[in-house]
């Protein structure tokens, strides 16, 4: 509690009690943060920096939300969002530089209408550029990783402030080196100069082919990476795990690696459901799924489980 509150008289108004985190999330459940701040400036970075360096508080850099599930216990720190100051998006010819809180279907359709290409797969995934830093996200047979230059990263431990170039960030299948209290404030993408109307029409036939192939609902997109050579969602079907249900949480009909919350439902469920989808997989196939989702405020998480 003590650095906690070190963190509230550093921060003074800026920081909030007791934010539920579950309305941040696209799963629409979970617990509150003992802290949270909504980082509306360079000024609020800098303080942000003096206090969790100075106090170690645990951080959970919140982004969209999409990729996230928080217990319904809550987390025991500081969670925080880029306000819309960082959500700027700037085109220089084939260079895209844009915040850490923008939106990935808004940077896909605004380099297209642009005029550019290689960012089109964006368009349907519901994350922040931040996040899909992070994470390494993707789709549709591209990634972040294809088109980073470099980025921006305000290390809040260390006080760090500066430009990384994308080969310095491990960049892996929905992962990179990127740390807990590392907050992504700026990402600059190298695309390529392609036809308007060709990028738009990518975009247009990415968006009808979510619509028809995934569901809708309280979700946070795929649950589980896909090992190598294979997809998560099939050896879910496979193991008869389709409609599945655990509590307030369901395994989807229409694609196996998608798990929908109850309105009003327990992030508790979803994470025991994952651990029923899992462990069924690997008496089924043999194999260990991997989750994609990112698990915050439980006791433990089932990369800990696996039985090697």
């Amino acid at each position: 509690m003590s650095d906690r509150l070190e963190t509230v008289a550093a921060l003074g108004d800026r920081v909030e009690r007791d934010v539920p985190l579950g309305p941040l999330t696209t799963y629409r459940v979970g617990g509150a943060a003992a802290l949270f701040m909504t980082v509306e400036s360079e000024d609020d970075l800098t303080a942000l920096r003096a206090a969790v360096s100075s106090t170690g508080v645990d951080v959970l850099v919140v982004g969209k939300g999409s990729n996230l599930l928080v217990a319904d216990e809550g987390f025991d720190g500081l969670a925080l969002v880029l306000g819309d100051a960082f959500q700027d998006i700037a085109i220089e010819d084939a260079t895209v530089t844009a915040g850490g809180a923008a939106a990935l279907p808004v940077v896909a359709r605004r380099t297209a209408s642009a005029g550019l290409t290689g960012f089109e797969w964006a368009v349907g995934v519901p994350g922040s550029i931040g996040g899909a830093v992070r994470m390494n996200a993707g789709g549709h047979g591209s990634d972040m990783a294809a088109t980073l230059a470099r980025v921006r990263v305000v290390d809040l431990a260390t006080g760090d402030d500066g430009w990384m170039a994308a080969s310095t960030l491990a960049l892996g299948y929905r992962s990179s080196s990127i740390a807990p209290t590392q907050v992504v404030v700026a990402a600059e993408l190298a695309l390529a100069k392609g036809d308007r109307q060709r990028a738009e029409a990518e975009i247009a036939e990415i968006v009808r082919w979510r619509r028809e192939n995934q569901p809708g609902g309280q979700n946070a997109g795929s649950v589980f990476t896909n090992p190598e050579g294979d997809s998560a969602g099939r050896l879910i079907d496979e193991a008869g795990c389709k409609g599945l249900r655990v509590g307030s949480a369901a395994v989807s009909e229409k694609h196996a690696n998608f798990f929908i919350a109850d309105p009003d439902g327990r992030a508790n469920d979803v994470r025991a459901l994952m651990r029923v989808v899992r462990d069924r997989v690997h008496d089924a196939v043999g194999i260990w799924l991997e989750p994609e989702t990112r698990l915050v405020g439980f006791e433990s998480n089932p990369e800990a489980e696996v039985e090697s």
